[in-house]
């Protein structure tokens, strides 16, 4: 069975961090994902997706991400239900992510961009895996 998924969207808020009981880092995000295609009003439509994240991941998320910030999000899907204050049965369908990838540049005015901002880094080539190409 293969239960994988991959998104690249936009943070619909800013990500907030919290801690379970035993101290473990958490954090649900929701990712705006476009769709491939236009309606019959000729605007793209987007999908919301909840992700929740652990650990260190939860915490660079809420630290180093802002709304609107493009994210790369790998993992798989979970679903559970539950029963709500109306005693409805309430069905949740999330991507629990495995692996975070930050797409956005840095905001102007961070620490980290106001000390790097003298020596503009030149952006290295990432290598490509031959396996990893779905096409050749």
């Amino acid at each position: 069975m293969i239960n994988q998924v991959t998104l690249v969207g936009r943070l619909t808020k800013d990500p907030e961090l919290r801690f379970t009981p035993d101290g473990k880092a958490v954090s649900n995000i929701t990712l705006a994902v476009n769709r491939h295609y236009k309606n019959a009003s000729g605007e793209i439509e987007a999908d919301f997706v909840h992700c929740i994240l652990w650990g260190k991941t939860a915490e660079n998320t809420a630290n180093y991400c802002k709304k609107g910030a493009v994210l790369g999000v790998t993992g798989r899907i979970q679903t559970r239900n539950y029963d709500n204050q109306e005693g409805k049965r309430v069905y949740v369908t999330e991507v629990v992510a495995e692996g975070v990838r930050f797409l956005s540049s840095k905001p102007a005015g961070t620490r980290e961009t106001q000390q790097t901002s003298q020596a503009p880094m030149q952006p290295q080539p990432v290598p490509i895996q031959r396996e990893e190409l779905p096409f050749v």
